[in-house]
Formats: structure tokens, C-alpha cells, sequence
């Protein structure tokens, strides 16, 4: 595929048999597929060359299962796989090798969950999930009352975690049960590797999270928002809707829909790289300033 028209010439080196280009091409030297968005169509054709259809392998001999499981015929569970008490698993649910499943768990339809995956009791996944090995749901959260003289005493944690429909979890991430309530990862949020999301967190619905991310515990984020990679967002704040936070960013006050922030704090953008483009400067505005002070007789 070509994604951008202003790469046309890259056309005639290509092997491809064919191609898939943005509308704003009209001719080319190879057979064209004009589209809206050449990288949206790509990724339809892409997975639709890979798509298989279910097979059921059925439950392997060294699996175990707590009493009162609900499992359907269509599933394929793996060697080694444990299931805890009153576990309901829809249809078409793959269960990787060395994954646990604690009690009173829900797994929707055609939810894949990979190897040495753990979701701890209560949980809740929806339909056409996917959970990346490592990934623990539903750990209980950082939280503790401490004294007067320091000592720390654990809070119990008893709500659950609920991920929605076409939620994807990548490799070891960690999203914490709630304290009370629901953690709550929307439908269709996209979460990269090494993410941690606190108790009591809200991430709205086709939210992007890049790697290592870290969430602190009640903040709650809206529809679409982006978070680049290694950003922190403080506890008990709210990014609206389309919020976008550069990588390596630290957000310590709730934003409105739309904001674009970078830097640490998070500032505007466009501030940020402005500020950004006089920092190296500081030393050489720093002796100006000395040199215009020392002139009008200010050596203060």
C-alpha cells in the first residue's frame, strides 16, 4: 500500500503485484486500488488473509476446573490451564498454556487470552477481547493507611475489574482491581506493554495507551484520549475527551477534551516546544542578561 500520494514515485520500484493508494491518484504504471485511508484498508485486507476459522481443541486432560464452570463445547482451553470456582466462559474462547482464572470470573465470546495469563477473582471480560501474556487483571491496588508513626497497614481490596467488548491488553500489563467499585478499561481501549493501570481507574472507550504508561489510582480518562509512552498521570484527575499527552510526560491537573500537553509538568504543546527550543540557550541568555545588568549599573 502507498500511504501518502506524495510518494508516487516509490510506485514503479515496488514489486506488489498491486497496490492500494490514496484517492488523489489517478494513474500509475501498476494496477491501483483507489481508498479513503490506503493504512485502514490495508490492515482489513492484511487481517483478512490471515483470518482462520475457529477450531475447537475442546479442554486439555492437565487443565482444572473449580466446581460450578460453566464451558461451552466451542472453546479450546490449554495444558496446564487452571479455572477457579463458578467461571463462565462464552463461545469461541481460546485460554493459552499456564493461564489462571480465579473465581466467579466472566470470559465474553471470542476472547483469547494468551500464555501464563492471570485474572484474578471477579473479573469481568467482554467479547472479542485479547490479553497478551503476562498480564495480570484484577491484582489488588497500591493502597495503605499509615500512622502516626509510619507504619503502613494494607486496605483491603474488593471491587473487581471490568474490561469492555474489543478491549486488547498487551504483554504484562497490570490493571488493579478496585478498592471499592470497578476499575473500568472501556470498549475498544488499546493498551501497549508494561502498563499500569491503579484501582479505581477509568479509561474511556478507544483510548490509546503506549508502553509504560502509569496511571495512578481514581483518575479517569475519556473517550479517545492518547497517552505516548512513560507518561504519568496523577491520581483523582479527569482528561477529557481527545485528550493527547506526548511521551514521557507527567500530567498532574485534569484537562479539558482536546487538550494537546508535553513536558513535565504537562504544559500546552506548542508552549512546550517553544520552551524546549530555549532551553540549550539558557546559559548564553544568561550571560546577556549579566552583561545588560552590569551595563545599566545593576549588579544585583
Amino acid at each position: 500500500f502507498l500511504a501518502k500520494a506524495s510518494r508516487q514515485e516509490k510506485i514503479g520500484s515496488t514489486r506488489a503485484a498491486a497496490l492500494l493508494v490514496p484517492m488523489g491518484i489517478e494513474k500509475a504504471s501498476k494496477p491501483i486500488i483507489r481508498v479513503a485511508d490506503p493504512y485502514w484498508a490495508a490492515t482489513v485486507v492484511h487481517r483478512h488473509f490471515l483470518a482462520q476459522p475457529f477450531r475447537a481443541a475442546g479442554i486439555h486432560p492437565t487443565a482444572v476446573a473449580g466446581d460450578g464452570c460453566l464451558i461451552p463445547e466451542q472453546v479450546s482451553i490449554g495444558p496446564r490451564v487452571v479455572l477457579g470456582a463458578r467461571v463462565r466462559v462464552g463461545q469461541r474462547v481460546v485460554i493459552e498454556p499456564g493461564t489462571v482464572v480465579g473465581d466467579d470470573v466472566v470470559i465474553g465470546d471470542d476472547t483469547h487470552l494468551h500464555a501464563n495469563v492471570t485474572i484474578c477473582w471477579g473479573s469481568r471480560i467482554g467479547c472479542r477481547v485479547i490479553i497478551q501474556s503476562g498480564t495480570v487483571v484484577g491484582a489488588d491496588g497500591f493502597g495503605y493507611a499509615t500512622d502516626r508513626r509510619g507504619n503502613h497497614l494494607k486496605r483491603p481490596h474488593t471491587g473487581i475489574v471490568i474490561l469492555e467488548d474489543e478491549v486488547e491488553l498487551g504483554a504484562n500489563v497490570t490493571v488493579d482491581r478496585g478498592t471499592f467499585g470497578v476499575t473500568r478499561i472501556g470498549r475498544g481501549a488499546k493498551i501497549d506493554n508494561l502498563v499500569q493501570i491503579g484501582h479505581n481507574v477509568e479509561v474511556g472507550e478507544n483510548s490509546l495507551i503506549v508502553a509504560q504508561v502509569g496511571i495512578a489510582g481514581s483518575a479517569r480518562l475519556g473517550r479517545n484520549v492518547v497517552l505516548g509512552g512513560q507518561v504519568g498521570v496523577k491520581g483523582h484527575i479527569a482528561l477529557g475527551d481527545r485528550v493527547m499527552v506526548a511521551a514521557q510526560s507527567g500530567v498532574h491537573n485534569s484537562l479539558e477534551a482536546g487538550s494537546i500537553v508535553a513536558g513535565y509538568p504537562a504544559v500546552p504543546h506548542k508552549l512546550w516546544l517553544k520552551a524546549s527550543a530555549v532551553y540549550h540557550r539558557l546559559p548564553e541568555l544568561q550571560k546577556e542578561v549579566r552583561a545588560l545588568k552590569a551595563a545599566l549599573g545593576d549588579d544585583k
